[in-house]
């Protein structure tokens, strides 16, 4: 069944997206969406990473409320410096930001939140994973940052996947 079925939750997540992009329950459709389910997970099995193991689901529900929270605070602090670009201009910078995490599926899932967060860039990793060059729109204190970082979004990654 595993040879058939290599990801059961990506092959069911695929199938309802074909049926939903196309907006009907016709055989045809329902019939194609299988396929694909089916043919996709089995033609991208090699590419895929090694097998997560999520270790403290619950982190990742607190998680993803935190960066949701992050993301609308961010947007309005981003707005309110773009509308009074007039008064002082953004002190952007460039920072490292030392790295405990060196799991690869959650440094992708960091990746995701510092690209989905308004204001910062995920400008490069280094080699051994230890540091991070974030870029960063508008920086008060490059220490409190850091530490918000790591506290925030480090550390239930780590939870999460070490």
């Amino acid at each position: 069944m595993k040879r058939l079925f290599p990801a059961p939750l990506l092959s069911l997540s695929l199938w309802g997206l074909w049926l939903l992009l196309n907006l009907s329950l016709s055989a045809g459709n329902l019939l194609l969406g299988a396929l694909l389910a089916i043919l996709a997970p089995i033609l991208m099995a090699p590419l895929r990473p090694l097998p997560v193991r999520i270790r403290k689901p619950g982190t990742i529900v607190r998680l993803i409320l935190r960066v949701g929270g992050d993301v609308v605070m961010s947007n309005l602090q981003v707005a309110r410096s773009v509308w009074q670009a007039g008064g002082r201009p953004p002190r952007s910078r460039f920072i490292r930001i030392p790295l405990d995490l060196r799991d690869a599926h959650g440094l992708a899932a960091l990746s995701m939140i510092t690209t989905v967060i308004p204001g910062t860039i995920w400008s490069e990793l280094a080699l051994d994973r230890s540091i991070l060059l974030l870029h960063v729109f508008d920086l008060d204190d490059e220490t409190q940052f850091i530490d918000h970082f790591k506290h925030t979004y480090e550390r239930p990654l780590m939870e999460i996947f070490e």
